[in-house]
């Protein structure tokens, strides 16, 4: 999809000028990673996915315009929103969670997204304002790594409502990266939810216990040099790789694995952040 083609994707959204669809969004935690391949879009889907298991009423926007994995991972490839008098609406997950991404407007599963930064920037804001969001305790944003035109459109547009969740492996060659993000968030004023060190360590899924087969503790280290909270570390496990691919958020199916364990601490700490206690009081 060139930036010619645009003109389609506005008359899918709904170009014309409407109330925003983010005047009942009470908080956003948007989803950053320094680098790519860090699983920021699973710790996204799962964050999500947790907080709407819990009771939060939860919105999911993917805005990884070339790379958009939030359908896969919950299982919505080939769904397309609705429209309604009020804007487009979210797809449903969950009776708690309406998830909307531009991978659910590309014509096919296969098409290049092929735009310049203003064209990107242009469609973000249509996809958080043009949207019916409608009430939610927390909206999700799911970024693409790095410090570029996404995460800088996505923090201006939400404003004093964000907060930054990073998302790092343990290696120094990641936390590098991180470090500029904290930076970046910084330099924003946005402030920052914590850094969650994922793919630490692997979890055998036969002993249970978590080996350190990579270097770790790279998250922990800078988040206190930093002097910025630490959530946690969660181990590598087959199954959150299994779950991502057929679409089976791995919370949804996880037992008491050290993930799993791992997962829930995050979503405790987020639910916390925006004034929620709901997942104590639903064992999330």
């Amino acid at each position: 999809m060139t930036e010619n083609s645009l003109h389609d994707l506005n008359d899918a959204i709904g170009a014309k000028p409407r109330p925003t669809g983010l005047d009942q969004v009470a908080a956003v935690i948007v989803v950053l990673s320094g680098k790519g391949g860090v699983g920021k879009s699973t710790v996204s889907a799962n964050l999500a996915a947790g907080l709407a298991m819990g009771g939060l009423r939860t919105g999911l926007l993917d805005v990884d315009v070339h790379g958009p994995s939030i359908p896969r991972l919950l299982k919505l490839t080939g769904f397309r929103p609705e429209m309604s008098p009020q804007g487009m609406l979210p797809v449903d997950w969950h009776w708690n969670l309406g998830v909307m991404s531009i991978g659910f407007l590309l014509p096919g599963k296969d098409d290049a997204v092929i735009w310049r930064g203003p064209a990107k920037a242009g469609v973000i804001a249509q996809l958080a304002e043009q949207v019916a969001w409608g009430a939610r305790d927390v909206l999700v944003v799911d970024c693409p790594p790095g410090t570029g035109d996404e995460p800088l459109s996505v923090l201006q547009l939400f404003g004093p409502k964000a907060m930054a969740l990073i998302v790092t492996s343990p290696q120094d060659v990641a936390v590098d990266d991180v470090r500029r993000s904290v930076t970046f968030c910084r330099q924003m004023d946005v402030p920052i939810l914590g850094i969650v060190e994922n793919l630490s360590g692997f979890a055998c899924p036969d002993c249970g216990a978590v080996h350190h087969i990579f270097s770790t503790d790279g998250g922990a280290r800078l988040a206190e040099e930093m002097d910025v909270p630490f959530l946690g570390r969660i181990p590598i496990d087959p199954e959150v790789a299994r779950s991502g691919d057929d679409g089976d958020v791995y919370l949804a199916v996880a037992g008491q694995s050290p993930a799993a364990t791992a997962f829930k601490a995050v979503i405790a700490a987020a639910a916390k952040a925006v004034g929620s206690d709901k997942e104590a009081e639903n064992g999330l």
